[in-house]
């Protein structure tokens, strides 16, 4: 049973109560205070002193007795600080009555009868006598993620159903396993797991003697790590005053970052700008630009194979590549002398180099390892246990973790480099720059996680604390997940954006404009959507699984299935949200369209045990469940319609 630092936090208020001049209110309607015996040593969301908590006389009048705070139903509480010479005031959260009676020194008041969703509202009013010295001075914590005891956080049971079997169907017609987190207004809801830690055996056979996966399985959530580890550590230096985004990265790291730049051009560039504007342009780069990915950097320099040229972008001859490292600090110098593509901030290319700089810069600020700074900053105090860099050296065996590449690197043998490794990967970070370059500690790559810590991790994304512990400003926030430009929607600081519908694919159709999250390519997805209080963690390990496609090595067989497209999560759940209808005749006509939809990926040519035809075959199985289960027998004709088209 995982225990979280808030727990802690409540603990700890337990015992500063003192039960012998507790009072406590008589109506249900009014909200409970105790006397507290010293103020606790943490952040506090907010603290204000009333009246006038900004310090002057507003002339709204109305403003100078009430502020407002994020908060989630069943849960909370304030902390007053009343001076001695006050004889009386009157406390309301959102608009329910404190018994104050004639309360002095510090008090401990429960608001989770009256917290809700969102916006809550504290006033302080009428304090006598008047005056500085009868100041009634307001602490209020941040809220937390809690167990969801049986709620459903306005999850309609039958959209979730309608996952659950998408998914173990997926996973009954070869998938191999996945694991999905929800969290709703302030309370994880939701939490299951499927399929087998390793699906399948090098020669693509299934695997019968694996393990089943379980809620605690890690998963290696590849580009998902730049979230929750390089942003999320920026964010908090942003917040701390220890990082300004908009300093030059050669003030940061020191100018070796520009005047090492080789000079070489790149085939295709044009112009190609020489060493001189290349150093020039480097000059100029920000943390900003990078984590907006408009450094200049190329997408995958590949600095883990000798062989590589770089000035193609290819595989040349023996010992070409120029800028290959072998450990974490020859692939900084590596970076320094990488030239650039393109002149910093006119275009956009996703590039994992602008996030293994940025995590070299936390790591130049901080004096420490990211994986060290994260842990001791972040999953510590948040009470993470199954969030963490290298598994196998920090107290993990492999069959913690979800594997993903059947053969290393190598897909199925069809690439190969010196060192390459060809075992199944499990519990070693599949990316291959953090695992050859970064020694597997990168901040673009390497974390590995279980969907139950992600959620609670992405939830600080949220409000921008846990608890008694402050990570994150309002305005830091508002910052990173803004668009990064008027024409740029789909792009915050480092956080992917829905925008104008611009990740549906990911986040859904219902999605407000302001959710943030990112992919990972080994499988896993995180979503958060403010204006729902919700956050998602879907993950899975689809590259574990065979590659029948010689042409294309980055496609992997189970990604033709729907359990691999991520999105498909989001978009369901979100059906009939906060709504009590009935679904049922709407989400069997939606699997009549999904399943028509999948004919139309099976390639020409394609036989029965082709993936997009397994793929095909588990939708018709999910059609056919629920058309039987609710007497749509439309829908079994029109099952039988499609498979009759199948191979």
């Amino acid at each position: 049973m995982r225990i979280l630092s808030g727990h802690f936090f409540l603990i700890l208020l337990a015992g500063l109560l003192v039960t012998a001049s507790a009072f406590h209110s008589a109506a249900a309607e009014s909200l409970n205070c105790s006397a507290l015996s010293e103020l606790p040593d943490c952040a506090w969301q907010k603290t204000a002193s009333f009246p006038d908590w900004k310090n002057y006389t507003d002339d709204t009048l109305a403003m100078n007795s009430m502020i407002s705070f994020q908060g989630y139903h069943g849960q909370g509480f304030l902390i007053l600080n009343v001076p001695e010479k006050t004889e009386s005031f009157n406390l309301y959260v959102n608009g329910v009555k404190a018994d104050t009676g004639n309360a002095n020194g510090l008090m401990y008041v429960d608001i989770s009868e009256a917290a809700k969703d969102g916006v809550n509202t504290v006033q302080i009013s009428n304090i006598l006598p008047t005056g500085p010295d009868s100041a009634v001075t307001v602490h209020i914590p941040y809220p937390e993620v809690l167990p969801g005891n049986g709620e459903s956080g306005g999850i309609h049971p039958l959209a979730l159903k309608l996952v659950e079997d998408l998914i173990g169907s997926d996973v009954s017609r070869g998938f191999p396993g996945a694991q999905l987190g929800i969290v709703r207004n302030g309370r994880e809801i939701y939490q299951n797991a499927w399929g087998k830690i390793n699906a399948y055996e090098p020669d693509g056979t299934p695997k019968t003697d694996s393990p089943d996966v379980t809620p605690d399985t890690l998963y290696d959530l590849a580009s998902v790590t730049k979230m929750f580890t390089v942003n999320y550590a920026v964010q908090k230096l942003v917040t701390d005053g220890l990082l300004n985004i908009n300093t030059p990265v050669v003030e940061l790291l020191g100018d070796s970052f520009a005047a090492d730049t080789m000079d070489f051009a790149y085939a295709g560039a044009d112009p190609a700008p020489g060493l001189e504007q290349q150093t020039a342009w480097k000059r100029e780069i920000t943390p900003r630009a990078l984590l907006a990915h408009q450094a200049g950097f190329p997408a995958d320099p590949q600095y883990f194979k000798p062989d590589y040229d770089q000035s193609k972008q290819s595989l040349g001859d023996p010992g070409a590549n120029l800028l290959y490292a072998g450990t974490r600090e020859d692939t900084l110098k590596a970076i320094f002398h990488t030239p650039l593509m393109y002149e910093p901030g006119t275009q956009t290319k996703y590039s994992d180099v602008d996030y293994m700089l940025l995590g070299f810069i936390v790591e130049r600020i901080t004096g420490e390892r990211l994986d060290a700074y994260m842990r001791k900053n972040f999953y510590e105090p948040l009470g993470l246990t199954r969030t963490t860099y290298l598994p196998l050296e920090n107290g993990f065996t492999a069959e913690d973790c979800a594997a993903t590449e059947l053969n290393g690197n190598t897909r199925d043998h069809h690439v190969s480099f010196p060192g390459i490794r060809e075992q199944t990967l499990q519990g070693q970070v599949h990316d291959e720059k953090a695992w050859y370059c970064m020694e597997g500690v990168s901040g673009h790559a390497g974390l590995f996680s279980c969907a139950s810590d992600l959620v609670r991790l992405a939830a600080v994304q949220l409000t921008g604390g846990y608890g008694p512990h402050r990570f994150f400003s309002r305005n830091v926030l508002d910052l990173f997940t803004a668009p990064k430009s008027s024409d740029f929607g789909q792009w915050g600081l480092g956080w992917w954006r829905e925008g104008d519908d611009q990740r549906p694919w990911y986040f859904g159709t219902q999605a407000s404009p302001e959710t943030v999250g990112h992919q990972g390519w080994t499988g896993t997805l995180v979503m958060i959507d403010p204006s729902r209080n919700l956050v998602i963690a879907y993950l899975t390990n689809k590259i574990n699984s065979p590659i029948t496609d010689a042409d294309n090595l980055n496609r992997f067989d189970v990604n033709a299935y729907t359990a691999s497209t991520l999105g498909f999560v989001p978009q369901i759940l979100s059906i009939g949200m906060d709504e009590e209808g009935e679904l049922t005749d709407q989400l069997v006509d939606l699997l009549e369209d999904m399943a028509a939809g999948s004919l139309k990926l099976i390639p020409e040519g394609a036989d029965r045990n082709h993936p997009n035809v397994k793929n095909a075959l588990s939708k018709l199985d999910v059609l056919r469940k629920w058309s039987a289960d609710c007497s749509r027998p439309d829908g079994l004709r029109f099952a039988d319609e499609l498979e009759a088209k199948l191979p």
